[in-house]
C-alpha cells in the first residue's frame, strides 16, 4: 500500500502543470581601364567620382581563405545514444502509460503523453516516446474504436522534441503519411526540420525532407519555398535551387516575393540569364510590381546582355515608385551591383574568360551609372 502511495506521489510530481576596379586572376588592377575619348564633362567627373567611391576602380582581391568551410553539425552517434539510458522521469511516465493501456486496459490521461514529450532529454527518451505512442494508438484503435490519428499539435510537439535532442531519424518518421504511431504529418513539422537544416547548413537533411514530402504527397507551401531557397542560397547550391524551384512552380505554389528575390539573385550571381528570364516570367505572373531585389536582378541580366540603358531604366522606374525613406536602398543595391556582383561573376569563370568578362562589365556598368545620373537619380550618398 505504501509503495502504491509513493508511486502515486512521484507521478503527481512529474505531471505538474507546465507552461507551455575589378581584379581578375592574372589581370592586374587597372590594366583594363577604358580611355576617355573626349575631355571629361562635369557629369562624367561626377559619375567617375561615384564609381571610385564604390571601389570600382580600386583593385580588389579575393583570397582563397575567404571561401567558407561549412562544418556540419555533429550529431551523437548511435552507439553513444545506446549507452545513454532513458531519463528517470521519462521512464516512469512511460511505464505508467504502458501499465494503463496494457494491464489496466484503460486509456492513459492525455496529460501523461504531453509530459512525456516535454521531458524527453536524449535519444533513448525519444525511443520510449515513440513506443508509448504506438501502444496508445493500438489501444485507441482496438479498444476505443478511434481510427483517427492524434491531433496536429501533438505531432508538431513530437517533432520539436526530436529536434531538441538531436533524434532526427525519429523526427523524419513524424513526416510519414502512414505510420504506426498515430502521428499526423503537418507542414509545421516540415518547417521545423527545414529550419534546423538551415541553422546547421545541413544540405543532406534538406534533401531527405524534400524526398519525404514527395513520397508522402505532403502539399508544398510558400513558406516551405522560403526556407528551401534560403538554404540553397546560403550554401551556393544553384542546381538544387533550380530543381526545387521548378517543383514548387509545377505544384502551383504561389511563391512569396522574398523567394523570387532569392531565386533571381542566385541566377544572376551564376550569370545564368536564360534561367533568370524564366523565373522573371513566373514572378510577373504572380505579382506585377517589382521589389528592389527583383528589379536589380533584371537590371543585372540586361547588363549581361549588353543593354545598359534598359538596365538603368528599370532601376529608375523602381526608384521613382519608392517612398523617400526607402530610396537609400537603391544606392545600397547599386553599390553591390558595381562593387560585389562583378567579382562574384568573374571568380566563377575560367581564367581565359574572366578578362573579357571584366572588360565588358566595366564598360556596361559605367554606361548604367551614366544613364542613371542623366535621369536625375541622386548617386552620392
Amino acid at each position: 500500500m505504501q509503495a502504491a502511495v509513493s508511486k502515486s506521489r512521484r507521478l503527481s510530481a512529474i505531471f505538474k502543470p507546465s507552461v507551455f576596379s575589378l581584379s581578375v586572376r592574372g589581370l592586374p588592377p587597372g590594366s583594363h581601364s577604358m580611355a576617355e575619348p573626349h575631355p571629361p564633362t562635369s557629369e562624367t567627373r561626377r559619375n567617375h567620382s561615384f564609381m571610385s567611391s564604390l571601389g570600382f576602380f580600386r583593385g580588389s582581391t579575393i583570397s582563397s581563405s575567404q571561401n567558407p568551410i561549412i562544418l556540419r553539425a555533429s550529431y551523437s552517434s548511435e552507439a553513444s545514444a545506446e549507452r545513454d539510458g532513458p531519463s528517470d522521469a521519462v521512464k516512469e511516465i512511460y511505464d505508467a502509460i504502458l501499465d494503463s493501456v496494457n494491464n489496466k486496459r484503460t486509456m492513459a490521461p492525455n496529460a501523461w503523453t504531453w509530459s512525456l514529450i516535454e521531458k524527453c532529454q536524449n535519444h533513448q527518451d525519444i525511443k520510449l516516446l515513440f513506443d508509448a505512442l504506438q501502444n496508445l494508438r493500438r489501444f485507441r484503435l482496438s479498444n476505443l474504436r478511434i481510427h483517427d490519428n492524434f491531433n496536429c499539435n501533438l505531432c508538431r510537439e513530437v517533432t520539436k522534441a526530436c529536434i531538441r535532442v538531436g533524434a532526427l531519424d525519429f523526427a523524419k518518421r513524424a513526416l510519414w503519411k502512414h505510420n504506426v504511431f498515430g502521428l499526423t504529418p503537418t507542414i509545421g513539422s516540415v518547417h521545423q526540420l527545414l529550419q534546423y537544416a538551415k541553422e546547421n547548413n545541413d544540405i543532406d537533411l534538406l534533401k531527405d525532407v524534400m524526398k519525404l514530402l514527395k513520397k508522402n504527397g505532403t502539399p508544398l507551401q510558400p513558406g516551405t519555398a522560403d526556407i528551401v531557397f534560403s538554404i540553397c542560397s546560403n550554401l551556393d547550391k544553384w542546381k538544387l535551387m533550380t530543381k526545387y524551384g521548378k517543383r514548387f512552380v509545377k505544384a502551383g505554389v504561389k511563391l512569396h516575393k522574398p523567394a523570387f528575390d532569392m531565386w533571381m539573385d542566385h541566377a544572376v550571381r551564376m550569370g545564368d540569364v536564360e534561367s533568370l528570364w524564366k523565373i522573371e516570367k513566373f514572378r510577373s505572373e504572380s505579382t506585377k510590381q517589382h521589389t528592389i531585389g527583383s528589379a536589380f536582378s533584371c537590371a543585372k541580366g540586361l547588363i549581361l546582355e549588353h543593354k545598359p540603358e534598359e538596365a538603368a531604366a528599370i532601376i529608375s522606374v523602381v526608384n521613382q515608385g519608392l517612398p523617400e525613406e526607402k530610396r537609400p536602398q537603391i544606392l545600397a543595391e547599386l553599390k553591390k551591383l558595381v562593387n560585389e556582383w562583378p567579382l562574384e561573376l568573374i571568380k566563377r569563370k575560367k581564367e581565359e574568360e574572366s578578362k573579357a568578362l571584366a572588360t565588358a562589365l566595366e564598360s556596361d556598368i559605367r554606361a548604367v551609372v551614366s544613364a542613371l545620373g542623366s535621369s536625375g537619380l541622386e548617386l552620392m550618398a
